[in-house]
C-alpha cells in the first residue's frame, strides 16, 4: 500500500521527498498544495515528472466526490469514494455565524441506533485521520479555500469516540495553525455515549463541545431506539457529560430526536428535567426524518414547539434544531445507504 502524504508534518513530509531523491523545498510546495485541499494532478507549481513520481509512490490521501447535491436552502451534501471503494459522506451547512461542516469518523456505524440510516450495513471500519481530514479540506476548497469552513461537527456515520485513537489524531491536525486552524471551541463531537471514553476524553481537556444522542429520558425507552443501552444506564450516562462539563467548564448539548407519540409527553419533559436541572446544559430538539423507513412518525411544528414548552415551562434550556437539506437525503446515511442500494441492483 502506498503511504499517504495528507496529514504528515512538513519535516515527516520532507524526509519522503528527500528519499526519492527530489529536494527538500518540493516538501513545502507540496505540502502547501495539501493544506488547501488539492492534490497531486491540481499540483500547478510542480514539474510533471514529479508528479508522476509522487504518483508512483504515494496517496496524496483525498478521496474522490462520488455526488455533491445542493439543497434549495443552500446546504451541500457530499458522498466521496475512498480509495478502497467504501463511501463516506460529509455535509455543508450555513450559518449566520460561519460555515458548518459535519464529517463522518467511520464507514458505516455499530451502534445501530433504530431511528438512523447510518448503521445500515453495519460498520466496515474505521477512518483514519487523514481521511477525515480530507473531507474538511476538499470541502473548503470546493467553495473557495481560504477558511470556508469555520466549524466542524463529528455528528455524520459512525461513533467517534469509538474510533477514538485517530479522533483524537484528527482533531489536533485540524487545529494545527498550519493546517486550516479550526479553534477547539469550533469543534463539536456527538456520541451515543460510551461512558468510559467520555471519561477519557474529560481528561484531554480539549475544549471541545461535547454533545450527547441521548433520545429518550428512560431506560425503558432508550433501550427501545438505541442498543447502547443496555451497557450504560441513563443515569451513568449523564453523569459522565456532566463530569466532562465540570472537569472542562464546557456547556454540553443533548440531542433529542422528537418522534411523535413516543417521547414527547408531560412525563418526558419531567425526566428531562430531573436529568438536567442546574446543569450547565441545552438540548437541542430534532424534528425526526424518516427517510422514507416509515419506521417512526414525524412530529407537527405545533407538536415540536409545545414540547419546547414544555422544557421551558421547567427551565431547561432548549431549542429546536433548524432542518436542513431535507430534500437531498441530507439526515446521516441516506445518501450512502442509497448509493449502495443502486450499485448492489447494477450487479
Amino acid at each position: 500500500m502506498k503511504k499517504v502524504l495528507l496529514g504528515l508534518s512538513e519535516e515527516e513530509l520532507t524526509k519522503e521527498i528527500l528519499q526519492i531523491g527530489e529536494k527538500a523545498f518540493r516538501a513545502k510546495q507540496i505540502s502547501g498544495w495539501l493544506k488547501k485541499g488539492i492534490g497531486f494532478s491540481g499540483m500547478k507549481n510542480l514539474p510533471a515528472s514529479l508528479i508522476e513520481k509522487l504518483k508512483e509512490n504515494f496517496s496524496d490521501g483525498f478521496a474522490e466526490i462520488d455526488i455533491k447535491r445542493v439543497s434549495t436552502d443552500g446546504t451541500i451534501k457530499y458522498l466521496f469514494k475512498l480509495e478502497d471503494g467504501c463511501f463516506i459522506e460529509s455535509v455543508l451547512m450555513h450559518y449566520e455565524y460561519g460555515n458548518t461542516i459535519c464529517i463522518s469518523t467511520q464507514v458505516g456505524c455499530a451502534m445501530a441506533c433504530a431511528f438512523c440510516s447510518s448503521g445500515e450495513g453495519g460498520l466496515i471500519r474505521n477512518l483514519m485521520p487523514h481521511e477525515m481530514l480530507a473531507q474538511v479540506l476538499q470541502v473548503n476548497a470546493d467553495n473557495g479555500g481560504g477558511r470556508s469552513v469555520t466549524n466542524i461537527v463529528l455528528m455524520g456515520t459512525g461513533e467517534p469516540l469509538a474510533n477514538y485513537e485517530n479522533v483524537m489524531a484528527f482533531l489536533h491536525m485540524v487545529n494545527d495553525p498550519e493546517s486550516i486552524g479550526v479553534g477547539m471551541r469550533n469543534i463539536s463531537l456527538s456520541t451515543c455515549g460510551i461512558v468510559p471514553q467520555i471519561a477519557r476524553l474529560a481528561e484531554e481537556k480539549l475544549q471541545i463541545t461535547l454533545c450527547l444522542s441521548l433520545h429518550a429520558a428512560t431506560d425503558e425507552k432508550r433501550k427501545k431506539i438505541m442498543p447502547i443501552s443496555a451497557r450504560f444506564t441513563v443515569e451513568e450516562t449523564v453523569s459522565a457529560m456532566k463530569s466532562y462539563s465540570q472537569k472542562t467548564g464546557r456547556r454540553i448539548i443533548i440531542e433529542y430526536i422528537l418522534i411523535k407519540g413516543f417521547n414527547m409527553g408531560k412525563d418526558d419533559a419531567d425526566e428531562l428535567a430531573k436529568l438536567f436541572s442546574g446543569v450547565k446544559a441545552h438540548i437541542n430538539l430534532i424534528p425526526y426524518n424518516d427517510g422514507g423507513k416509515g419506521l417512526f412518525s414525524s412530529p407537527s411544528q405545533n407538536e415540536v414547539y409545545a414540547f419546547m414548552k414544555l422544557l421551558t415551562d421547567r427551565k431547561i434550556s432548549s431549542s429546536v434544531r433548524r432542518s436542513l437539506g431535507r430534500d437531498i437525503e441530507g439526515a446521516c446515511g441516506q445518501l450512502r445507504s442509497k448509493r449502495s442500494r443502486e450499485l448492489t441492483e447494477e450487479k
